[in-house]
């Protein structure tokens, strides 16, 4: 099992562990993908996003 994975909720305005988070790839500088986890927020139902780092080889 995956990590918890926490993200801003826009709405709520606080930090919140992201529920049903999905990993995606999306467009970086220079043709590069970036990673990224998305999913909702648990108290409003609101999307979450966060920008992940690089993959460690």
């Amino acid at each position: 099992m995956a990590e918890a994975v926490t993200g801003y909720c826009v709405k709520c305005k606080e930090k919140r562990e992201i529920s049903d988070p999905k990993e995606v790839a999306m467009k970086g500088k220079g043709g590069k993908e970036r990673r990224a986890m998305t999913g909702v927020c648990p108290k409003c139902g609101t999307k979450m996003f966060r920008i992940m780092g690089a993959k460690k080889e």
